[in-house]
């Protein structure tokens, strides 16, 4: 990668967010510092750097602070020119990029989040039908925007590619934790091939976190829910 030592990332490995920084960056062949955060007890320096949502990922480029994924990566495709563009050059190109983008942040990851939250198999199988749907229209954005090629960026990664692929492993980690199937060859096909084409991309391996880690990281995340849960229970009576 080119030096590029006035470029930092401020997160947490596990994040897709984060990772969608990496990503565009790793595409850009731009070297950078890793900042880790810890969310539990923030830092100084992530409140001065993203005093608004006071959250990750920030991209430090010299001693400007770049909030929000989305807007980042966009950021990063604009101010290293050099390499693959990230988003398309003609501006209706563009703006169907960026509608996707929206589309899976405003409308299909909240499903995605919702299913660790469903308390019953009626609202679970609810929460299920709108992930599949909104692969199913992303399968068919894939097909429209990728022109046959291997990405919805064309030939190579692109901005629908780094905004839905981040959130692969986590994914896997909720198909396997709740044993379901949701993006595989028999509803999904084309995306499918797709999510194992992004997962071997030379910008992703090495960044997208493990499911191993994932899993175990969840397991985490529900004990200290639990423990939560039965300290407030103690607390009422």
């Amino acid at each position: 990668m080119a030096a590029s030592t006035d470029v930092k990332v401020v997160g947490t490995r596990p994040s897709p967010f984060v990772n969608r920084v990496q990503f565009a960056l790793n595409l850009k062949s731009i070297d950078y510092e890793f900042i880790p955060e810890n969310l539990q007890a923030k830092s100084e320096l992530l409140l001065k750097l993203n005093p608004v949502h006071k959250k990750v990922p920030v991209l430090v480029h010299g001693d400007k602070p770049v909030c929000e994924s989305l807007v980042i990566v966009q950021y990063i495709d604009e101010a290293f020119p050099d390499g693959p563009s990230i988003l398309p050059s003609d501006p209706y190109d563009r703006s169907i990029a960026r509608f996707w983008a929206a589309y899976i942040d405003d409308k299909w990851f909240p499903a995605f989040r919702s299913l660790e939250y469903a308390k019953d198999e009626e609202s679970r199988a609810e929460v299920l039908e709108k992930m599949s749907e909104g692969l199913v229209l992303l399968e068919n954005a894939f097909v429209k925007c990728s022109n046959g090629k291997g990405y919805f960026g064309g030939d190579t990664l692109g901005y629908i590619d780094i905004a839905l692929g981040c959130y692969l492993g986590w994914l896997k980690a909720i198909q396997i934790e709740f044993d379901l199937k949701l993006m595989d060859e028999s509803k999904t096909p084309v995306l499918a091939k797709w999510a194992e084409r992004f997962k071997n991309h030379e910008a992703v391996k090495g960044t997208l976190p493990e499911t191993e880690e994932l899993l175990n990281l969840m397991k985490v995340m529900k004990a200290a829910k639990a423990a939560a849960a039965d300290a407030e229970s103690e607390a009422s009576k």
